[in-house]
């Protein structure tokens, strides 16, 4: 019903917005909030940045809201993940209402994990969640500066100095990841939502997920996991705002588990992804012990 009711209103909501007092600043719209971050990194507060799926939010499932419209439909550009199920309901009606902005999909440069019974999500077709991979971040900064330079050509030596500053960082990130995974190649780590995919790929980890397809285990599956869990020795759940995790609470009981929030939706992403990394990190260390 919300999503009809906002469908109603969208024209009248886009109408009212161009009568409204105009920004000062160019509007750029993101649909995850860790994605603002690398557009304030490079362009610092040359835009105003619109996100349109909040941190605390599923991207998989959000709607959005009236005033968040209203920004889109001022936006110069809009930054898109390429494969959330948000998107895949909501890009085509964001493009209608706003056709002159330019469309960048951070997913056009990415290495990504295309959906299979091995990495399944459903009608995503794509594993989306690539962001989380510091070997990802070099990608997404890299399309963010394109875009950048042609909304703004005088300013591309700036942009590109705040890029290089901002691979500088991902690198770090890089090398942490590298360093610390080092002695832990093949190892698996617990998740409920399988947000780190890309995580476990690209440093040589495996991820093992309570949810598929965002749908719960069955039975057998639940314990075909709680024994996987027992022998792999899994002390630590991984689990996110936003997502019913009673099956991993249930796992958790049953081998001993602890379940350990991260946040891969933040908007600070090298504390997020560092933060993560340690997770993981620590994951690993005491699943040997």
């Amino acid at each position: 019903m919300r999503r009809f009711i906002i469908f109603l209103v969208f024209p009248l909501l886009v109408s009212c917005s161009h009568r409204g007092q105009v920004t000062k600043r160019e509007i750029i719209t993101v649909s995850i909030a860790p994605f603002r971050y690398f557009v304030t990194a490079i362009a610092g507060d040359d835009f105003e940045v619109n996100v349109m799926v909040p941190a605390s939010a599923d991207p998989h499932v959000y709607e959005p809201v009236p005033g968040q419209i209203t920004s889109l439909s001022r936006s110069v550009a809009f930054i898109s993940d390429g494969y959330l199920g948000f998107e895949i309901t909501w890009l085509d009606r964001f493009f209608e209402a706003n056709s002159g902005m330019k469309k960048l999909s951070l997913a056009g440069n990415i290495d990504l994990i295309m959906a299979d019974k091995k990495h399944p999500h459903g009608d995503e077709g794509a594993d989306p969640h690539y962001w989380i991979s510091p070997k990802s971040g070099y990608s997404i900064a890299a399309s963010v500066k394109a875009l950048l330079c042609s909304l703004r050509p005088a300013d591309s030596v700036k942009y590109g100095k705040n890029f290089s500053s901002l691979c500088d960082t991902i690198a770090r990130l890089d090398a942490k990841a590298s360093r610390l995974f080092s002695d832990h190649q093949g190892k698996t780590f617990m998740i409920f939502h399988p947000a780190l995919e890309y995580l476990a790929r690209d440093y040589h980890l495996v991820q093992m997920a309570v949810e598929s397809e965002g749908k719960e285990p069955s039975p057998s599956s639940m314990k075909s996991l709680i024994d996987e869990a027992r022998e792999k020795n899994i002390r630590e759940i991984f689990i996110q705002k936003g997502f019913d995790i009673k099956n991993a609470g249930e796992i958790a009981r049953e081998t001993g588990a602890i379940l350990k929030p991260i946040d891969p939706m933040g908007e600070n992403w090298p504390k997020e992804v560092s933060d993560i990394i340690d997770a993981v990190h620590e994951s690993l260390e005491k699943s040997i012990r």
